[in-house]
């Protein structure tokens, strides 16, 4: 179905992408789902992400899943970025928690229905609504 069907991407999370790209920056996609490089595909991101640490990989390696960092960690190694040095975008509040717990250099919690206090109280360093708003940054 992904592939008859494909998978829109929000445009504000593209036109961040764009964004980083232009910027040269490195990037990943950490999630739970097991499907991760389908979807990718089905939506037309697959090229953009060079690391991608999904529920396969974290069963493969032994990674504990959100809120623990393990995940995160993991994937900004493969990147070669110190995590301080990096930037966890999470719309789940696990997500917000696990990128805080990591000690990463910023955590930017979207908020799609969760709420911009609960993210904040989670650990979130900047709540946003919609990933474009930090495209022109």
């Amino acid at each position: 179905m992904l592939r008859e069907e494909g998978v829109q991407p929000y445009a504000g999370s593209v036109q961040l992408l764009d964004h980083l790209a232009e910027r040269g920056t490195k990037v990943a996609v950490v999630t739970s789902s097991r499907n991760a490089t389908a979807v990718l595909e089905a939506a037309d991101l697959r090229p953009r992400f060079g690391v991608i640490v999904d529920g396969n990989v974290a069963v493969e390696k032994g990674l504990r899943g959100k809120p623990a960092p393990d995940t995160f960690v993991s994937a900004a190694n493969q990147l070669g970025v110190p995590v301080e040095r990096a930037v966890v975008f999470e719309d789940a509040v696990s997500g917000v928690e696990a990128g805080h717990a990591g000690g990463f250099g910023l955590v930017v919690g979207v908020d799609r229905g969760v709420g911009a206090q609960r993210l904040t109280e989670s650990g979130a360093d900047v709540v946003v609504a919609d990933l474009a708003e930090l495209a022109s940054s």
